[in-house]
C-alpha cells in the first residue's frame, strides 16, 4: 500500500492535464514537460550530438524514487527525491456498490502504512487497529529472522450472502489472531531497489480463533468451538518490478506463493443441526495453497507512456477441508502495486475480504497510459472462476462453481498535500451478485506522513 503517496503536486495540474489531454494531445510531448533525465555519457557521438543541437531527448517515464523536474503549461515543477525505504502515509477512502451488496452500500477503507529499511532489519506495517499485517524482519548477511503478527478481530458480526440477500440467522462474531517466528534467506535482485528482493521463508505459527453467537444467530447453527492455532508457512517472493512516480508496476515481473498447514488444536463437528456438514475429522487440519504470477511492460511500436499489464492469481483448498472460517477471501479495494500487497486477489467493486471461496482462479490484463508524469488513466479487464462459498436459508454451507468478469476504468493521480488519488469504476456481469450485474466506484487518498 505505501507506494501511492510520492506526488506531492497541485490538484490544478490533474484539471488541466485531463484537459490538455482530449482538447490538445500535444501538449506533454517529450521535450516540454520531462523528468530530470540526462543524456548518456557512453551514448554515442551521434546521439549526444542530436541532443546538443537542441533536439528533444527521448521521454522516459520518471520512475520511483527520483527526482521529478517538469514544465508543465509554462509553470516549473521541482519533486524532490523520495527515500523509498523511510515511508509513513495515511490511506483514507471507500468502496460504494450499486445495486447493493446484501445489505451493504458501501465500505470505508482506512489504514496507516509504515515502512522503514535500515541496514540489518527492516519492518512492514499496516495497521487498522482490528485488521493488522506486521512484520519485522533481522537480517545476518543472506539469512533473516522473520517475525510476523496479522490478526482479523472486527468488532461488528459478519453475516453471509446469497443470491445478493443476507443471512441473518448466518451471523456471528469470529476472527483470528496469528503470530509467526521463522528463518528466511533473502536476496538483493535487479534493478535493486528497496523492494526488489528475492526471499523463502519457514513459519511456525502460533495463533487464536475465536467464534461467539449474536442475538440473530439461527437455534439450528452449530458454531466450532473457540481453538488454539498451530501450523507452518512456507512463503516465497521475487519482486523484480521497477516502479513509477505513483508506485505503479512499470517494467519487469513478480512471482510468488504461500503453502500453509493449519491444526485447531480443540476441535468439533459444526454447522447445520441435525447434519453437521462440517465434520471434526474433515476440517480439523488443512493445507491451502496460494500463488501469483504478474508482469508489466511497453507495447511494440508506441512509446514507454503506454504499459501493458498481466496478472494472474490462483489458490487451492481441498474441498471435504473448506469451510466458512478457512476459506480464502477475495475482495475489491485499491490495485495492488506495492511489493508484499502484490499477492492479494482483488476482484474490482467487491467488499473487501467479502466473497470466500475454496479455489480460485483470478486473471487480469491492463492497459495504462501516462497522461503526465504525475497523472496515469488505466482500462483494466479481470476474469475469475471460483469455488464459490454461500449459504442457504435453512444455513446450510456450501461451495459452488461461478464464474465472473469485471471492467475497470481507473486514474491515478498526484493530489494536494503531498498525497496521491486513485478513483476508478467497475462493472461485474454477475460474481459479486450471484448472476445479477452490478457498479462499483472507488475512491482511495494517500498521504505521506
Amino acid at each position: 500500500m505505501g507506494g501511492w503517496i510520492e506526488g506531492g503536486l497541485r490538484a490544478f495540474f490533474t484539471a488541466v492535464s485531463l484537459a490538455g489531454i482530449l482538447l490538445c494531445p500535444g501538449w506533454m510531448e517529450p521535450g516540454i514537460a520531462r523528468a530530470d533525465q540526462q543524456a548518456d555519457p557512453s551514448a554515442p557521438l551521434e546521439k549526444k550530438a542530436a541532443t546538443d543541437s537542441g533536439q528533444a531527448e527521448e521521454y522516459h517515464t520518471p520512475l520511483a524514487g527520483e527526482r521529478l523536474r517538469a514544465v508543465v503549461m509554462g509553470t516549473s515543477l521541482d519533486i524532490p527525491a523520495l527515500n523509498r525505504g523511510n515511508v509513513t502515509a495515511l490511506v483514507l477512502g471507500g468502496e460504494f456498490y450499486t445495486p447493493k451488496q446484501g445489505e451493504t452500500s458501501g465500505t470505508p477503507i482506512g489504514a496507516f502504512y509504515l515502512r522503514r529499511v535500515w541496514e540489518k532489519s527492516r519492518t512492514r506495517d499496516v495497521i487498522s487497529i482490528f485488521v493488522n499485517d506486521l512484520e519485522y524482519d533481522k537480517s545476518f548477511g543472506n539469512l533473516e529472522l522473520v517475525t510476523r503478527f496479522d490478526n482479523n478481530t472486527l468488532p461488528i458480526s459478519q453475516k453471509e450472502v446469497v443470491n445478493n440477500r443476507e443471512i441473518a440467522s448466518s451471523d456471528a462474531y469470529w476472527g483470528t489472531v496469528i503470530a509467526s517466528l521463522g528463518p528466511g534467506l533473502r536476496y538483493k535482485v535487479a534493478p535493486f531497489q528497496i523492494d526488489n528482493d528475492l526471499k523463502l521463508q519457514l513459519l511456525g505459527k502460533v495463533g487464536y480463533f475465536y467464534a461467539e453467537r449474536t442475538s440473530d444467530t439461527g437455534p439450528n447453527l452449530v458454531l466450532p468451538p473457540n481453538t488454539m492455532l498451530y501450523g507452518l508457512k512456507l512463503r516465497g517472493r521475487y519482486d523484480g518490478l521497477r516502479r513509477n512516480l505513483l508506485e505503479l508496476p512499470h517494467t519487469g515481473m513478480a512471482a510468488g506463493f504461500d503453502l500453509d498447514y493449519m491444526h485447531r488444536a480443540r476441535w468439533a463437528n459444526f454447522g447445520t443441526i441435525p447434519d453437521a456438514i462440517f465434520s471434526r475429522e474433515n476440517t480439523r487440519d488443512y493445507v491451502q495453497f496460494n500463488g501469483y504470477f504478474i508482469g508489466v511492460g511497453n507495447i511494440p511500436w508506441l512509446s514507454e507512456k503506454n504499459r501493458i499489464l498481466f496478472s494472474f492469481h490462483g489458490g487451492m483448498t481441498p474441498m471435504q477441508s473448506a469451510d466458512r472460517y478457512n476459506a480464502i477471501t477475495i475482495g475489491g479495494g485499491p490495485l495492488p502495486g506495492e511489493s508484499e500487497d502484490l499477492c492479494r486477489p482483488d476482484y474490482p467493486g467487491t467488499m473487501f475480504n467479502k466473497v470466500l471461496v475454496a479455489n480460485y482462479a483470478l486473471t487480469a490484463l491492463q492497459y495504462r497510459r501516462e497522461l503526465a508524469p504525475f497523472l496515469y488513466l488505466h482500462l483494466r479487464e479481470t476474469f475469475i472462476w471460483a469455488d464459490r462459498a454461500a449459504v442457504t436459508d435453512s444455513n446450510k454451507f456450501l461451495f459452488k462453481s461461478s464464474t465472473g468478469a469485471a471492467t475497470t476504468i481507473g486514474l491515478d493521480s498526484g493530489f494536494f498535500w503531498n498525497s496521491a488519488l486513485y478513483i476508478g469504476y467497475s462493472w461485474d456481469s454477475g460474481f459479486i451478485r450471484n448472476g445479477k450485474p452490478g457498479n462499483g466506484l472507488s475512491l482511495v487518498w494517500s498521504k505521506m506522513l
